[in-house]
């Protein structure tokens, strides 16, 4: 997948460093993505993330290296969720909504998903932001889901709807 400013691939084992500066060892990210911390990119179990099938780096164009990952999830036949996260020095930029917006098309026009859910922990208006660009809607409010650093975390779900053609020849 590609877009004007960002390439989405399969992760590499050369990313594993960035991956840990931008995912795994930056506690910005991890306050919104939810993902294990590792100190050193030694005690990172790298293993899983390059085995998955359903998650991809998000990598800039010009450099080849790895900014950040976005997957999908809990798939049924209709529809999946999708998660996301960028290095927070590359936020700002409209990374997120560029990715977000490419793996939106790539899930409902090649792999045929009628609808894809995404979920932000309140108050992370970046991420809402991010998925109403990308004509996400919101769809349900989930109170205290799930403990994450901690916490009890509410989630806010948006939903994006495959568009289909309804002109005919």
């Amino acid at each position: 997948m590609e877009t004007d400013r960002l390439i989405i691939d399969g992760v590499r084992p050369s990313d594993r460093l960035d991956y840990f500066r931008n995912i795994s060892h930056d506690r910005q990210v991890l306050e919104t993505f939810i993902c294990r911390y590792a100190e050193t990119p030694e005690e990172m179990d790298f293993d899983p993330i390059l085995n998955s099938r359903t998650l991809f780096a998000v990598r800039l164009k010009d450099t080849g290296r790895l900014i950040g990952i976005i997957l999908y999830f809990d798939e049924t036949e209709e529809s999946c969720e999708i998660g996301y996260g960028l290095g927070s020095e590359y936020w700002g930029r409209g990374y997120a909504t560029e990715a977000v917006g490419c793996f939106l098309r790539y899930l409902t026009h090649e792999k045929g998903f009628r609808t894809v859910f995404a979920s932000f922990f309140t108050g992370n208006d970046a991420s809402r932001r991010v998925m109403e660009k990308c004509g996400m809607r919101y769809h349900h409010f989930s109170p205290k889901e799930l403990t994450y650093l901690g916490r009890e975390r509410d989630l806010v779900y948006y939903a994006a709807e495959a568009q289909t053609d309804t002109t005919s020849s």
